[in-house]
């Protein structure tokens, strides 16, 4: 079950971003909805699997990867229009490269090493959407949050960036061992 809605929001990133390259306050409403089954679906998925006991690495990994691909191509689908900065669905693709590279590769884990402020990041890419969405339906007042908010996650997303390269050094490597052990 837990899978399944997993795959289900993948197949949701095709008719969002449709609807957030409109600007009609239709579109917005159906792009609405779509987000809102999407973010239900994201948050549902992982206590099912747990409660099922199905819950598995690769599970985590396909869960993270649907969210990923959802906001970023929304993102891209609004940057089109102008509404986002191409530097923050650049920069999330990025970050969440780094993130697989790192923690299967470089650390050989078994599965994706999580940041505090990576999953924070994780959480918020998906208001610039909803604030874009809002927006289009006439509570134009709220450009005036969602623009600072879209610049904050491309200096979070940057730092988080920056903490995983630091992570690279043996010297920090070393210090974070000291401090937890």
């Amino acid at each position: 079950m837990a899978h399944a809605l997993t795959v289900f929001r993948l197949f949701l990133i095709f008719p969002f971003v449709f609807l957030m390259t409109r600007e009609d306050a239709a579109s917005a409403v159906l792009a609405g909805i779509v987000l809102v089954v999407a973010i239900v679906s994201d948050i549902v998925d992982g206590p099912i699997a747990r409660r099922l006991g199905t819950a598995t690495v690769t599970g985590r990994a396909a869960d993270h990867t649907a969210d990923f691909l959802f906001v970023t191509c929304g993102l891209m689908a609004g940057a089109t229009r102008g509404v986002f900065p191409w530097i923050l669905p650049l920069l999330i693709a990025t970050a969440f490269a780094q993130y697989v590279i790192d923690s299967y590769w470089l650390h050989r884990q078994r599965e994706l090493r999580m940041s505090w402020l990576g999953r924070c990041n994780g959480m918020l890419y998906f208001v610039p959407l909803g604030g874009d969405i809002l927006i289009r339906l006439d509570l134009s007042f709220l450009e005036l949050l969602l623009t600072p908010l879209i610049w904050l996650l491309i200096v979070s997303t940057l730092l988080s960036i920056a903490d995983r390269l630091a992570a690279l050094n043996p010297r920090s490597q070393r210090q974070q061992r000291d401090e937890a052990g």
